[in-house]
């Protein structure tokens, strides 16, 4: 797997940035607190990287970014006003392509950002084994001081513009949704992109996360939240693993706080609830936190919210006084899946959680995993944890390039089989199955049943993947270093068998 267990020896002396002149002999004293987002993104590629003995050339191919786009277009407001807006696109390898990765809407995008999640997004199709190459876009707005049809013109122009500029295609670079996006939007995209390319047959798999009805896919919608069970299912599966932490194996009865009930948070926590057994003590939003330690109903405190604009003064559960507070609450499993920089050196230590699923991108500083780390807490990293909508994302791409709904050729021949095998078991034991086991043991796989048992066996090989390597080290590491290496192993691969051209 690439690795050198002497060089895993001196683990801790290898804390670096890439301007280092020399990686492999710099000290953690000599290297400077990253202050952007993309330098702890980097940060966290060279805890990884000086543990293989990869050409160092290569290494510095994988970490540089590869293209980044910053433009301006203007925008008329419902009002007549004429509005200029900042937009990006980064791509960060073209070790595979399309690039692919999410478009947000936000006050507080900057190229830095783009950058670093353009980054993230390239370790998390390689952690998953999706032959993408990651890239990460966005608008500088609040989407939510803007109107339907402004979101409109403002998604069409920014299509265009990606258009012209050659940074989107089925072949080249695939945008999905992100912060304040969704299927809406992408739609926009996907029609905006087959009106300027009539010709491009596999137009639709320009974008994913569409509506159902332009292409898109089951499953999609509840993808990131859904692979974030799958994966934490898997983590608390091992005994051996939950020792440590005092906890008895399974999800069911684990106490789970859960920081943002946007689509990946929501999703989360409904089916940790509902298919796992945990319980729900917290959850955090942008206008408070709310606690119960007897649980909360996550369907309940949706509609709660609907009604009033707010999880606070939901019936039964304690009003946090600070929304942060939510974080430190007593609880085995936390998922912030929210924001990046939720858990950070300064609120580390007074975590209390036991696993830390990162659901959102980046939202554990690269100091906060070292505290946690030397704190026992075991934090599953974004760029395998939250890797479900991109895998579901590849599902889709898939399905365009097809042509045809998974399920549609063969659902229908399974359940003859199937009926086949009933009535012969039927006729040998003289017994019948009644009309419900019928339809139960001879179901063919539906769409939504095909996405969910790739999304399950992608979440589950990938985190094997991990661990083995986390095991082989002879240097105690965490979970996170060993994803960044499971990526860089693979994203060499990709080179070696390429090469290098011209």
């Amino acid at each position: 797997m690439g690795l050198t267990l002497n060089v895993c020896m001196f683990y801790r002396q290898y804390l670096l940035v890439l301007s280092s002149p020399d990686r492999r002999n710099a000290t953690e004293e000599q290297v400077t607190s990253p202050t952007s987002f993309f330098d702890q993104v980097n940060i966290n590629f060279e805890r990884a990287a000086a543990m293989t003995d990869h050409p160092k050339g290569i290494l510095d191919q994988i970490k540089a970014i590869n293209s980044v786009i910053h433009f301006t277009f203007p925008v008329k407001r419902d009002s007549g006003e004429i509005e200029v807006l900042h937009a990006w696109r980064a791509e960060h390898s073209h070790h595979m392509l399309p690039t692919k990765g999410g478009i947000r809407y936000a006050a507080m995008v900057d190229e830095d950002e783009v950058m670093a999640l353009a980054a993230l997004m390239t370790y998390k199709c390689a952690i998953v084994d999706v032959p993408f190459g990651g890239a990460k876009g966005g608008v500088k707005i609040s989407a939510y001081e803007y109107s339907e049809a402004e979101l409109e013109r403002i998604t069409r122009r920014f299509t265009f513009e990606l258009f012209k500029k050659n940074f989107i295609g089925p072949g080249l670079d695939v945008p999905a949704p992100d912060y304040a996006t969704g299927s809406r939007d992408m739609g926009w995209i996907a029609d905006t992109y087959a009106t300027l390319a009539p010709q491009d047959i596999n137009a639709l798999g320009c974008v994913t996360a569409k509506p159902i009805q332009q292409g898109g896919i089951r499953g999609r919608t509840e993808a990131t939240g859904r692979g974030v069970f799958y994966a934490l299912s898997e983590v608390c599966s091992r005994g051996r693993d939950m020792r440590p932490l005092d906890l008895m194996p399974g999800l069911e009865g684990k106490r789970v706080v859960v920081q943002g009930l946007g689509n990946v948070g929501y999703h989360a926590a409904k089916f940790l609830e509902e298919e796992g057994g945990a319980v729900i003590v917290g959850l955090i939003e942008y206008e408070g936190a709310i606690a119960n330690p007897d649980g909360l109903h996550v369907e309940d405190v949706v509609a709660h919210r609907r009604e009033s604009s707010s999880i606070l003064d939901f019936p039964g559960a304690e009003n946090l006084e600070h929304r942060d507070a939510g974080l430190e609450l007593d609880c085995d499993i936390l998922i912030p899946a929210a924001l990046e920089n939720a858990i950070t050196e300064e609120n580390a230590p007074r975590i209390k959680a036991k696993i830390i699923a990162e659901a959102a991108n980046g939202p554990v500083s690269a100091e906060a995993s070292r505290t946690l780390f030397e704190r026992g807490v075991v934090v599953i990293p974004d760029a395998f944890i939250n890797a479900g909508g991109v895998t579901v994302s590849y599902f889709e791409w898939l399905k365009n390039l097809q042509h045809v709904r998974f399920g549609r050729m063969e659902k229908r021949f399974e359940e003859k089989a199937a009926r086949q095998i009933l009535n012969a078991i039927e006729h040998s034991t003289g017994t019948s199955f009644s009309d419900g086991e019928i339809r139960d043991f001879a179901r063919g796989a539906d769409e939504i049943d095909l996405v969910n048992s790739g999304l399950e066996e992608t979440m589950v090989r990938a985190y094997h993947e991990i661990r083995e390597i986390k095991e082989s080290c002879a240097e105690k590491i965490d979970l996170r270093t060993a994803s960044m290496i499971s990526a860089i192993n693979k994203i060499v691969t990709v080179y070696r068998h390429r090469g290098i051209f011209p």
